[in-house]
């Protein structure tokens, strides 16, 4: 039974330190684009109490609500009590995920992503061997001059439409080693945590991350044996799957010895950081956990340390550039002047705010496929703030957000207006000063 499972799942203390101030409620899309009480923040954990506390069942209407959540976090930032309403959205699918009855396409598509595909590495990159394959060899050209995407739900051909070129490689095969000398002095041992995903779709993205932390004086270690960070998992209800990930990373970077845990993607670094409560209930991991999260830095927290403001070359000429603030980089990972301050320090780059930049844009994992019309609402809304800015480049700090702001701007019909990048590929663009380079080469 639901109820049951709610109840074990559930850290009730945290459901009772909601004081129902409602300060949440301006900071939740959800509510914003609805109105209702039951899809604000406030609302979901008093759901979550009633249903606790034995006042009311959970039936589907409950179910809806809880999987109508973005899990963007933003109202934990606003919250007086500190409430962790991320761990407790998680922690109540996990519960609906434990009794729900799937249809059997759906069990096999949860299988397979969650099981077979996320975890294993070796297997991202046969996909995007496939995906590579598929995008040079003339079929994706054939495909979409025949109009076969048509038959494929919107959303899914929106995101074909900008899927960036795949690779059937990862970081360690580009570098063809696990560890990347710092150029001149180093300052700090780094592990780089690279992703499932980011291997696969942005394999560029993650060689640039090499190339500024080895110019920034860091020592790059590629630990062996890393995986999928898990968020996915934790998001979707799949929480002892991510639990194993997580131990498989803690592992992993233990062995190699390293200072930081560095992520280039929001949504991975908040999770890594995580680790600790994924696994307070497990004790011989927790330490290990609390060990690991307290290392885990975004790039740009790196890079602002270490590299001094006016040490960047500069954008080869004069552009407009705005942030879309990655939810879980901001409200997770608390990274929030960072990323604004090195796009404020590169030459020729002027720095143009957006308005509401803060807050979620739709992508928010796979919500963008499973909850296409509030993701497209909550699209429409942003791009329509996006090209108020007049920008030349839209950037972001999250590979989910990337392909939304993507996909927003050819939605938009902002094509040829701007583009929209990875900070780590832009700040690569404006390189250091007095030709320092690490020489790397994909």
């Amino acid at each position: 039974m639901l109820k049951e499972a709610l109840i074990e799942k559930l850290d009730y203390e945290e459901l009772s330190n909601c004081m129902r101030c409602g300060f949440c409620q301006p900071a939740c899309p959800t509510f914003r684009e609805t109105g209702y009480e039951a899809a604000s923040p406030r609302g979901r954990i008093a759901l979550m109490k009633a249903v606790a506390d034995g006042v009311m069942q959970p039936d589907q209407d409950f179910v809806d609500q809880m999987n109508l959540c973005l899990g963007c976090r933003a109202c934990e930032p606003v919250c007086p009590a500190g409430v962790p309403y991320g761990q407790l959205i998680e922690q109540t699918r996990e519960a609906i995920e434990e009794v729900q009855e799937h249809p059997t396409w759906v069990k096999a598509v949860r299988k397979v992503a969650f099981t077979h595909l996320f975890p294993r590495q070796d297997r991202m990159y046969r996909l995007g061997s496939m995906l590579r394959f598929y995008q040079r060899s003339g079929i994706q050209k054939a495909v979409r001059k025949l109009g076969v995407l048509r038959i494929l739900p919107k959303q899914m051909g929106e995101m074909e439409a900008i899927m960036p070129e795949a690779s059937g490689r990862g970081i360690r095969e580009f570098l063809g080693a696990t560890v990347i000398p710092a150029v001149g002095e180093r300052k700090r041992r780094v592990g780089m945590f690279h992703g499932c995903i980011m291997d696969v779709l942005f394999s560029e993205t993650n060689l640039n991350t090499v190339r500024l932390l080895t110019e920034a004086g860091c020592e790059v270690v590629i630990a062996q044996g890393q995986v999928c960070c898990g968020a996915l998992h934790a998001h979707s209800g799949e929480r002892e799957e991510a639990r194993n990930l997580a131990r498989k990373n803690i592992e992993a970077f233990t062995k190699a010895g390293v200072d930081v845990i560095v992520s280039n993607a929001g949504g991975c670094g908040a999770m890594l950081q995580e680790y600790n409560h994924l696994l307070e209930n497990d004790p011989q991991w927790h330490e290990s956990a609390k060990w690991f999260s307290s290392r885990v830095k975004d790039i740009s927290e790196l890079l602002v340390e270490l590299v001094e403001p006016d040490a960047w070359a500069g954008l080869p000429e004069s552009k407009r550039v705005t942030y879309q603030s990655s939810c879980h980089l901001r409200n997770g990972m608390k990274v929030t002047k960072e990323p604004v301050n090195l796009l404020q320090s590169i030459p020729n780059a002027t720095y143009v705010p957006l308005r509401e930049g803060d807050r979620c844009c739709g992508s928010a994992g796979i919500y963008n496929l499973v909850q296409p019309e509030m993701a497209g609402n909550l699209l429409d809304e942003k791009m329509g703030h996006v090209a108020a800015t007049q920008a030349d480049i839209l950037v972001t700090s999250n590979p989910g957000c990337l392909l939304q702001m993507k996909a927003g701007i050819k939605r938009a019909g902002l094509e040829g207006q701007m583009e929209a990048v990875h900070i780590v590929d832009l700040l690569a663009g404006a390189r250091r000063k007095n030709g320092t380079s690490s020489d790397l080469q994909a």
